[in-house]
C-alpha cells in the first residue's frame, strides 16, 4: 500500500481571496483506476494536500499549482510536512 503524505502550504491570503480560478486548474485527483491521488482544502491560512502516493507526477504538478498561486499573493511560503 502506497504511504499518503500531508502537506500544509502557508501563506498570508488577501481579503476576499477566491480561488475558484486556480481550482479549475487541477489536474484530476482521480487515477484511471478509480484511485484518489491527491486530495485538498483551501484553509484560512493556505493550503492542505494530501498526496496518496498513486501518482508522484500528477500529486507534484498539484503541489506546484497551490505553491505557485500562493506565491502570486505573497513573496514567501511556508510547505510544512505534517
Amino acid at each position: 500500500m502506497n504511504e499518503s503524505r500531508e502537506y500544509m502550504i502557508e501563506w498570508n491570503q488577501p481579503d476576499g481571496y477566491d480561488p475558484w480560478g486556480m481550482l479549475q486548474t487541477l489536474p484530476s485527483p482521480i487515477s484511471g483506476e478509480m484511485r484518489e491521488i491527491y486530495n485538498y482544502s483551501v484553509k484560512p491560512k493556505g493550503f492542505y494536500v494530501i498526496d496518496r502516493g498513486v501518482d508522484l507526477a500528477v500529486a507534484g504538478h498539484a503541489l506546484k499549482i497551490f505553491v505557485d498561486e500562493a506565491l502570486r499573493y505573497s513573496d514567501y511560503v511556508t510547505v510544512r510536512r505534517l
